[in-house]
């Protein structure tokens, strides 16, 4: 991605562009940081863009929509009612143009338990994983996926709801707690390597980033508020192993059905193979983001990389 092609798409032939943000789940405070950095850069573009907190205090998001003059949207929506195919749903029976995926892959992109099982029955790598409910043989889970463990909700985004365990009783009290989140909650095998993450773009795969925090766990606290987290463009990684892992980046996000932008999270495990976390179908858009720093190691501002997204919408 240059900055040539960036330029080359004329903010005009955008129209009225709603940045939709806000939402009711567990992530709005992070949906509206990101919406207002969307806008912000849009209109910086010269777009003609407003925002929609979608279904804020005593709003209706149907009538909001309904209501609203645009020509298309740029969903900055985090998680469940906006991650999850649901709006995307509401926008296709409006014939409204909206950046990211479409409805399938959206809602697939936001069910972690069966986006594993599709990029299994791909081939893909991912970590091994159990479903947990009251009735779970948590003997077996530990026989099968061994201490330490990690514990999540099916369907929360930023970390949220997730626990690193390294015995039965932090099992017992993680999985707990994911039900506060979700009804559907996974224990997934722990990789004991780094953790990098790549933002794919218009079918481009970004450059690799490397995180290192200091935390159990690339968690919420490291990805939004802490100081101490370090993103590395020197990833350590050879070119092989950097380009075999933006081609698996790209392989797992075609295979979920995901178009226009997104970003996949994956870890090198202790044979050196990388294994898929876990694919983000509206990447955050803050001051802490990973796809608006992947773009700025091209050269391409985050006003450009706005504009760019954009330009990836259908219709």
């Amino acid at each position: 991605m240059s900055v040539t092609d960036a330029n080359q798409l004329n903010p005009s032939r955008f129209g009225r562009v709603a940045v939709i943000m806000g939402g009711a789940s567990a992530e709005r405070e992070i949906s509206l940081r990101s919406g207002a950095e969307v806008l912000k850069g849009l209109l910086a573009a010269g777009v003609d863009a407003f925002s929609i907190d979608l279904g804020g205090e005593g709003q209706n998001p149907i009538a909001q929509l309904a209501t609203a003059e645009f020509d298309r949207a740029f969903l900055i929506l985090h998680g469940r009612g906006g991650e999850d195919g649901t709006i995307q749903g509401v926008l296709e029976m409006m014939r409204k143009p909206y950046t990211g995926s479409g409805v399938a892959a959206s809602a697939l992109g936001m069910d972690k338990l069966r986006c594993k099982q599709l990029w299994q029955g791909a081939g893909l790598p991912t970590p091994s994983f159990a479903v947990l409910d009251d009735g779970t043989d948590l003997a077996d889970v530990e026989a099968r996926l061994g201490y330490p463990m990690m514990v999540k909700p099916a369907h929360e985004g930023s970390s949220i709801g997730m626990s690193k365990v390294r015995n039965r009783a932090e099992l017992q009290a993680a999985y707990r707690s994911a039900l506060e989140y979700d009804r559907c909650v996974l224990a997934e095998q722990w990789v004991n390597g780094p953790e990098f993450t790549v933002a794919l773009l218009a079918g481009e795969a970004l450059p690799v980033i490397r995180l290192e925090t200091p935390h159990d766990f690339y968690d919420y606290d490291a990805k939004y508020q802490a100081g101490d987290t370090h993103y590395h463009f020197n990833t350590g990684l050879s070119a092989e192993q950097t380009a075999t892992l933006q081609e698996l980046a790209l392989t797992a996000f075609n295979a979920a059905g995901c178009r226009g932008w997104g970003r996949i999270d994956a870890m090198m495990d202790a044979n050196g193979c990388f294994q898929l976390l876990e694919v983000n179908t509206a990447p955050g858009m803050t001051d802490h983001s990973l796809v608006p720093m992947a773009a700025r190691e091209t050269g391409v501002s985050f006003e450009q990389l706005v504009v760019r997204i954009l330009g990836t919408v259908e219709g």
